[in-house]
C-alpha cells in the first residue's frame, strides 16, 4: 500500500505543475496494464500451439484421414515482440521426409484478436526433425530475412472464449499452384488439448481441387514443448 501512496502523492504533485504530466502517466499505466494483458494471452495461444500432435486417432476412426505428425517448437525468443515457432508435419510413416516446412510469426492485434504469418523456408529439409532434441543450432543459417513470405496466408485468430482460439485466412487471398488450385483457404481452431485445421485450394471456378473434403484434420497433443 505504500508504494501506492508514493505514486498518489507524485500525481498530485504533478497535477499542481501541469495536468499533461498527469494524462501522460495514466496513459503509460494503462498501456502497462493492457500489454501485460495482450502478453499473457499471446503466450497462452503460443503454450497451446507448442508441442508435438498426431492425428493417429482420427484416422483410426474415419479412413478419409490419414496419420500425420505435426511439430512446433519455439525458436528466436525476444525477437521483435512476436513469437516465432517451427512448423513440421509429415506422414507417420516417413517422418524423415516431412511434406510441409513452415515458420509461424505470432503477434497480437487487439485484445482478442492475433495473426499468425506464415513463412517458408529455403531448401527445408536440411532441418528436418530439428524438434527431436529440441536442435536449435539450425538457427545460425535460417534467419528471418532468408524467409518466403507467404503473403495473404496468414491466419487471423480470435480469443473464442477461455478454451478456444479460432480463425481462418482471409477471403481469396492466400494464393496457390498446387494441383491447378488459385487460391487456398485455411481454417483453425487450438485448444490446451487439440488442433483443427482443415486446409483445401479452389480453382478459377472456385472448385475444390485438393484437401480434406469432409472437415479438417483433430491433431491431439501428445508432448509438450514449453515455451520459456
Amino acid at each position: 500500500m505504500q508504494i501506492f501512496t508514493i505514486i498518489k502523492e507524485k500525481i498530485v504533485r504533478s497535477t499542481v505543475k501541469t495536468g499533461r504530466k498527469v494524462i501522460l502517466i495514466v496513459t503509460f499505466l494503462l498501456l502497462c496494464g493492457k500489454l501485460s494483458s495482450q502478453s499473457n494471452d499471446l503466450k497462452l495461444l503460443a503454450d497451446w500451439m507448442t508441442g508435438s500432435f498426431s492425428s493417429y486417432e482420427q484416422s483410426q476412426k474415419d479412413t478419409n484421414f490419414y496419420d500425420i505428425r505435426l511439430k512446433m517448437m519455439r525458436i528466436w525468443k525476444l525477437r521483435d515482440g512476436a513469437i516465432w515457432l517451427y512448423i513440421e508435419q509429415a506422414m507417420s510413416t516417413n517422418l524423415e521426409k516431412p511434406y510441409r516446412q513452415r515458420i509461424y510469426r505470432l503477434s497480437q492485434i487487439d485484445d482478442t484478436t492475433f495473426e499468425s504469418k506464415v513463412y517458408e523456408i529455403k531448401d527445408p529439409l536440411r532441418f528436418s526433425q530439428s524438434w527431436l532434441n529440441r536442435n536449435e543450432e539450425f538457427l545460425a543459417t535460417l534467419t528471418p530475412d532468408s524467409l518466403i513470405d507467404r503473403q495473404g496466408c496468414a491466419i487471423i485468430l480470435k480469443r473464442v472464449d477461455e478454451n478456444t482460439f479460432s480463425g481462418s485466412t482471409i477471403g481469396k487471398e492466400c494464393l496457390s499452384s498446387l494441383r491447378g488450385a488459385e487460391y487456398a483457404i485455411s481454417e483453425v481452431i487450438i485448444t490446451s488439448e487439440y488442433i483443427t485445421t482443415w486446409d483445401r485450394g479452389y480453382n478459377s471456378a472456385n472448385e475444390q481441387v485438393w484437401g480434406a473434403e469432409i472437415g479438417g484434420y483433430i491433431f491431439k497433443k501428445v508432448k509438450d514443448y514449453p515455451v520459456e
